[in-house]
Parts: structure tokens; sequence; C-alpha cells
């Protein structure tokens, strides 16, 4: 764990709703319509704020959404990650928790479990995976011991002696040698991608502001 870190991934941290809300009103085009709707206030104009209010609620809100649902991602991704697992050390079996999870483990993996890292297949009886999380193909995939052709580039769907982090287990079972924990998984790699995301603005989003400006 010293080298390897513990088996977890990136949690989210919760969503701050007032800030979230406040954040749709740093664009330009805002400001404006908000001034716009200050103004026709002051004038008598009733009507001209109404529909100005209604047309920066509509698009705070939507934005707010947008982003609500950007930042569920993570939470979505921890939400594979599982909470035991039963592992074989010096030959006993053990129940620990799956972020004490290191490379080297063996994990006993039966049917209704889901997959808590990355592991080769030592033993395998009849099982088969779901891996429509990492792959998208809805069909359970059917694994072996064999070994595969060497210094191929073998696709993440055709890993047939790999069982991966998130994926369940549909049928049988089997033990594996755990080979990647925590980032270094599969799902760990797409949970390094969404943090390094930025979000920038888009082509309409720029000529908005420089139509306001």
């Amino acid at each position: 764990q010293e080298q390897y870190g513990k088996n977890v991934l990136p949690t989210d941290e919760g969503i701050n709703w007032v800030q979230l809300i406040l954040s749709q009103f740093n664009d330009l085009m805002v400001i404006i319509l908000i001034v716009a709707a200050i103004i026709s206030a002051f004038i008598g104009e009733t009507s001209d704020v109404i529909v100005i209010l209604i047309i920066v609620v509509l698009n705070s809100a939507l934005g707010a959404y947008q982003e609500f649902q950007a930042e569920q991602a993570l939470a979505a991704l921890s939400a594979m990650q599982v909470p035991m697992v039963r592992v074989r050390r010096k030959g006993e079996i053990h129940q620990i928790s799956a972020e004490e999870l290191v490379p080297g483990d063996i994990v006993i993996i039966e049917e209704g479990d889901r997959v808590p890292a990355d592991g080769r297949l030592t033993q395998c009886f009849n099982l088969q995976a779901e891996e429509a999380a990492l792959t998208g193909e809805s069909q359970p995939v059917t694994k072996s011991v064999d070994v595969l052709e060497s210094g191929a580039n073998i696709s993440l769907g055709d890993r047939n002696n790999m069982l991966f982090m998130g994926t369940s287990v549909n049928y049988g079972r089997g033990e594996m040698v755990v080979t990647q924990t925590g980032l270094q998984t599969e799902l760990g790699n797409i949970a390094a991608m969404l943090l390094r995301v930025e979000v920038g603005q888009t082509p309409l989003q720029r000529r908005i502001t420089q139509l306001g400006r």
C-alpha cells in the first residue's frame, strides 16, 4: 500500500447548490438581461421584466442541471466499487475491505460478485462476466485462464483471461491475482480522464459573449 496506495477511486465531494446556481449568473449576457430587467422595472415596463426574468431563470436552471449531470460522473464510477472481498492469504481465506487490496492478492470471485480490481484469472469454472460498463458489449463474456497470443494488441473486450474493476460476474466462479488497483485500473483510467477534463466555451457561447460585449 505504501507503493500503490489504497484501492479506491476519487469520490464526488458533493454539490454546493448555492455555488452552482450563482455560477450561472457570471455570464455577460445574463448580467445584461438582469440590468435590463431593473431598468424596465424603473420605467414601469412590467411585461418586459417578467419576460426577462423568465429567460434568466430558465437559462440558469438549464445550466445548473447540465453541470449537475456532469458532476455525477465520478459519483457513478465510485458506486461501482466493492465494499468487501474474499482473499486467499497464506493459504487461508479472509474477508477484507476492498480498499486494502494490493497487486499480488488472490481474490475469490463467485456469481453475483462485482470485481474489486483488475486481475489475471488463475482459476476459472464456467465464469462469465458482464463488462458493458467498460466495453459497451451487452452480452456476458466467457472467461478462461488460457494465455493470450503474445505481442498482439488485444482489445479490452478480448482479454478473456482478465477481470476488470466495476464489472460483475454473471455465472460461475474463479480466482484471480490482482494486477492493478485504484486509478491504475481500466475503470480508474476513466476516472482520471474525468478529473483532467476542462470545460471550455462552445463556439456558440463565444459568439454570444462577443455579441454581449
